[in-house]
């Protein structure tokens, strides 16, 4: 046996945020849209998922065309067996990423992120899985004092602290 490791880009314009991970059966697709939806009315997303057995299509859902097209290129390069991708619009990972690891057939969630980010796939005889991800850049240094209160500063701003 034999393992080929690769990265895979995430095509993805900078104003979106992406969930990637696993789950492990087609019901997935229909749980996650409905998980999404009921987060927020003005929430917009698309969804894939990659079926690893039977017909082993990409299944594909959500309410934005845009993101749910972006979602299956995506979900195709990545390619890997119950593996899924969603883009959301108008909100944030931090409002809906609960709600999408308690749905019953999530499995992982591998990174939660507007960042660029790279899918590390391993790829054997049997077929091709997430090993894990490469989100954003490596650390520039330490927080400063003025960081730490810029950092403050945008968390209120943003409504998540008081």
């Amino acid at each position: 046996m034999t393992l080929e490791l690769s990265t895979v880009p995430i095509e993805k314009p900078d104003d979106l945020n992406v969930i990637i991970g696993q789950a492990h059966f087609i019901k997935a697709v229909e749980d996650l849209h409905e998980r999404l939806a009921e987060s927020s009315p003005h929430l917009r997303f698309g969804l894939a998922f990659c079926e690893a057995s039977g017909p082993c299509l990409i299944r594909r859902s959500g309410n934005d065309p845009e993101l749910v097209a972006l979602a299956a290129r995506n979900a195709e390069s990545i390619g890997c067996g119950h593996s899924f991708i969603v883009f959301i619009r108008d909100g944030f990972p931090v409002n809906v990423l609960n709600a999408i690891k308690e749905v019953s057939e999530v499995c992982t969630v591998h990174c939660a992120t507007a960042n660029p980010v790279e899918v590390v796939v391993g790829q054997s005889d049997l077929g091709r899985g997430v090993l894990g991800v490469v989100d954003g850049l490596p650390p520039a240094g330490f927080e400063t004092p003025a960081d730490e209160a810029a950092r403050k500063q945008l968390l209120r701003q943003l409504g998540y602290k008081l």
